[in-house]
């Protein structure tokens, strides 16, 4: 078996291709070196000698021979090497020449701190592209241009222009703006809190935060991400980067602009509940990303990060000197989600035999405002050797009767003497309260590096974004419930349904059209006639069976009971011909300009109890469709509890969807209510971001209400507007749904039919079943370590599969499903290069099944334009190298282990 070191190469491109010349160069150019006071060229040459800059720095100034003891060169061509990195501080006019000057010498990256480009209209615009096209043909990559710099103090790089530089540490900051970068380094250095790479990403020209995250994701030195987000381009790339990077270490952002003027206009109640920045929590929130609020909680969560460790669970303790602190974080603590830790007999019994006895006896512990620090250190030592909590927030109130510091020193002391495998998963956060009396504890802790916070709240938010990550790392891992029913939609169907809207402007489909779609999709109506007249409506009624409900038809009003446009319960002829002569009145008089194309007669569900609610599909113009789902209704715009997803989604997403709204907590049942199907309503969730998915001419759909109770769903009133696709299929969707294009029917050589498909998430439990069916030595062959059985973790891995990225086969018997072996390829972002690994059942070996994967995931490669393929084999395992020379690859030596054998094959 080859095996796949899942991610290594996964970053091995043109989003990362040259970036280590950007941030690990042997050489910088300065263009722009100069020593004018309050010139940029000046600053950053200064933050380039004072770093300790352990590459070469050569100087380019027409004007100058000499600066700060180094040689000055006119001009590019006379530098004595090509740098790796060159940083340009000249007027933007210049820059577009020096690049083609740079790229033709062989440097590979340039920091353009200069401004003037596409922040200024037309002009800058252009200047802009002229950069880019010259650094094209030589692949330099471009960071900024119109940014603070790069700075990465492990090697002494600060190619800035920041008036302070960061200390060396293992979290990464990156920036759209260049003011966050000063403000976090200006509140960092003092709290001793360093980074590995600060990166001002300017007007994101070429590298964006997709670039980044793909970077740090494979850099060791970085232990967790903070992102400034203004604004993300190409969403694909960043959902790709970002979820790949939270599975390996926290990404934590701030997003402005959350009020942007510029909101989508809302054409419909999705709209109208969905604006950008809700759209950019639910991407963030699917990437497995953390997101922040405020430059105030942006802080507390760098030093939350910076001071804190990996943390297992909710449960806290507060250790508090004062009633009132302690309340208020408790208050915090509900109001976010977390849990107070119950506190255990064992724990009470030994906080009694050391605190007075007025203490709280429970969680707050309240151990009384004299308390000095013996008392603070006997109380926190009990506490942290109780399993029954994951954290232990210390609060202190100044007093008359105990001094704040002696309080911080036991702490501190405390901690030191605690063994360090006992705090594994767990976490001690402080909060000294006040300012000038406090100032010095909270040096202390700093220098100890001890997470502490001015106030609980803040202190609690800090925990809370543990405890958020974590929840986040396990919705990654999650997976979904088998699938009792492999559900086909009929996308011809729909597509029919769809193709006649008229003209090149958005259209609303009409009844008929609209309940089309959704029955190709699965989605259960009510039944309905569409008439033109009061007579064909009540005739119309009689076929259907009383009563019924009586909507207006018109392309020109998009909320039908606005205008008095439905009636329901209508229980005889008269009453409908009724009800249609006062709708047309009505409209009339409301909208006299609006067409009115008929009458639509539906059967009126009876469904007492049931709870409405709202599905939705919005096309963002940054992440394309997002699937909406909350309490629907005719307040749907008051009650606002609304909650959004990235398609596609499966059933654990959808479930996950619904939990975080307030009806969810309806749907579970209430009173004498038994809780309503909400698989079903997770099923119309998933089929609904399939439709939009499948078909990109849909911009707007509304199903409200969709009704929900024990009884199923049923959608009782829809809209769907629809315009010509900017994009085809897929490609609009931020994230590559499951390639149904790759499934097949194949016959081995023994007569033995198999199915083959994408991995879906749902295959975990197939792929744990395949393991066991796999001998020690097939699975030590294929992971390279001895191992029994497939973590639930490495399980998840391998079954949630970023189609954009990788490609996974499952070779699945037919009749029984018995998964009999895997293929799969992880290419870089730039499709230059695939690993692959394969795994077989023992008992499946030798029988043209591990043949057929490799083919078949060798052919999806090609097609998908990567460059090669290649994959590390043992030297003992012959048949997987037999296997690999079959099918053209050519076999040389591992460069970095030479127990292994790289296996190479050329696609392009």
């Amino acid at each position: 078996m080859a095996r796949s070191r899942a991610g290594r190469y996964h970053r091995r491109a043109m989003s990362v291709r040259n970036l280590d010349k950007l941030f690990k160069p042997t050489s910088v150019a300065l263009i722009g070196a100069t020593d004018r006071a309050g010139a940029v060229g000046a600053v950053v040459l200064r933050n380039l000698r004072r770093a300790g800059l352990k590459a070469s720095l050569s100087l380019v100034n027409p004007h100058r021979r000499e600066l700060d003891g180094l040689p000055v060169h006119p001009d590019v061509a006379s530098l004595p090497e090509a740098p790796d990195l060159a940083v340009i501080a000249t007027p933007p006019a210049s820059v577009p020449g020096l690049i083609a000057e740079l790229g033709a010498r062989g440097t590979k990256a340039a920091v353009v701190i200069t401004a003037g480009f596409g922040e200024l209209g037309a002009r800058g615009a252009a200047l802009q592209q002229q950069m880019l096209a010259a650094a094209r043909p030589h692949l330099l990559r471009l960071m900024g241009p119109n940014c603070v710099g790069v700075m990465v103090p492990g090697i002494g790089l600060d190619a800035s222009f920041s008036h302070i530089a960061p200390l060396p540490g293992d979290l990464a900051f990156v920036s759209q703006s260049g003011a966050m970068i000063t403000a976090v380094l200006d509140w960092a250095v003092p709290r001793r809190i360093g980074f590995s790479h600060v990166v001002s990403l300017g007007d994101m020209a070429d590298v964006d935060f997709g670039d980044m995250l793909d970077y740090l994701a494979g850099d060791a030195g970085t232990r967790a991400v903070l992102l400034y987000i203004e604004g993300v381009t190409e969403a694909r790339k960043f959902m790709s980067a970002a979820r790949a990077a939270a599975r390996s270490k926290p990404l934590l952002a701030v997003k402005a602009g959350r009020f942007a003027e510029g909101a989508r206009a809302a054409h419909s109640h999705t709209g109208a509940l969905a604006g950008s920045d809700a759209v950019y929590d639910a991407a963030f929130r699917r990437a497995g990303m953390l997101r922040v609020d405020t430059m105030a909680e942006l802080f507390e969560a760098v030093e939350t990060l910076a001071l804190t460790r990996p943390q297992q669970g909710d449960r806290l303790a507060i250790l508090t000197n004062g009633g009132g602190p302690g309340v208020l974080a408790t208050d915090a603590l509900i109001a976010l989600g977390g849990r107070l830790a119950e506190l255990g007999p064992e724990t009470l019994a030994k906080l009694d035999a050391v605190l007075p006895a007025t203490w709280s006896r429970g969680n707050p512990v309240d151990i009384i405002g004299d308390a000095p620090g013996r008392r603070y250190a006997g109380a926190l030592g009990i506490l942290l050797a109780d399993p029954g909590l994951d954290a232990v927030l210390v609060l202190n109130a100044p007093t008359a009767l105990a001094r704040p510091s002696e309080a911080a020193r036991a702490v501190i002391d405390t901690l030191a003497a605690v063994p360090a495998g006992s705090l594994v998963g767990r976490n001690v956060l402080t909060s000294w309260l006040g300012e000038r009396i406090a100032a010095p504890a909270r040096r202390r802790f700093a220098e100890a590096r001890i997470a502490t916070y001015e106030t609980p709240d803040a202190a609690v938010r800090g925990f809370m974004h543990r405890v958020q990550y974590r929840r986040n790392q396990e919705l990654l891992l999650e997976t979904p419930p088998a699938r009792t029913e492999d559900f086909t939609p009929d996308i011809a169907a729909a597509r029919r349904a769809i193709a006649p809207a008229p003209g090149a402007a958005p259209a609303w489909l009409d009844a008929e059209q609209v309940a089309a779609v959704l029955a190709a999709y699965g989605i259960p109506l009510p039944q309905s006639r569409i008439v033109g007249d009061a007579d064909a409506a009540a005739a119309a009624a009689g076929a259907l069976g009383f009563p019924v409900a009586l909507k207006i038809r018109s392309p020109d009003i998009a909320h039908k009971s606005d205008v008095g446009g439905v009636a329901l319960n209508l229980g005889n002829p008269e009453r409908v011909r009724a009800e249609a002569a006062a709708m047309r009145a009505r409209l009339a008089a409301a909208q006299p300009q609006a067409r009115l194309e008929g009458f639509l007669v539906q059967e009126m569900v009876q469904r007492p109890g049931a709870i409405e609610l709202i599905v939705g599909v919005l096309d963002d113009a940054v992440f394309g469709p997002v699937v909406m789902f909350g309490q629907g209704g005719v307040a749907v715009e008051l009650l606002r509890d609304t909650t959004l997803e990235l398609p596609p989604l499966n059933a654990a997403l959808a479930r996950a969807q619904i939990a975080r709204t307030r009806v969810s907590r309806l749907l579970q049942g209430f009173r004498n209510l038994p809780a309503a199907d909400l698989a079903g309503v997770a099923a119309v969730l998933v089929r609904v971001g399939q439709l939009a998915a499948d078909h990109p001419e849909i911009c707007d759909l509304d199903i409200n209400p969709l009704l929900a109770d024990a009884g199923g769903v049923v959608a009782v009133d829809a809209r769907i507007r629809v315009a010509p696709a900017a994009q085809p299929g897929a490609a609009r969707l931020a994230i590559l749904p499951y390639p149904r294009e790759f499934e097949s029917r194949e016959t081995l050589r023994d007569g033995t039919r198999l199915q083959l498909r994408p991995v879906r998430p749902e295959d975990e439990p197939a792929l744990q079943d395949l393991a066991r069916h796999m001998n020690p030595d097939d699975l030590r062959l294929r992971f390279f370590t001895p191992m029994k059985a497939l973590p639930h973790a490495l399980a998840a891995r391998l079954s949630q599969i970023d189609y954009d990225r990788e490609m996974a086969l499952v070779a699945r018997r037919d009749g029984d499903g018995t998964a009999l072996g895997v293929a799969r390829f992880s290419s870089d972002p730039d499709r230059l290069r695939a690993e692959f690994a394969v795994a077989l059942r023992s008992d499946w070996k030798g029988r043209g099944l591990g043949f057929l994967l490799m083919t078949r995931i060798i052919d999806i490669a090609r097609r998908r334009g990567i460059g090669e393929i290649i994959g590390d084999v043992l030297h003992e395992n012959v048949p997987m190298l037999k296997l690999a020379q079959s099918l053209g690859f050519r076999l040389a030596g591992h460069p970095g282990d030479p127990e292994l054998v790289r296996v190479v094959k050329p696609l392009a």
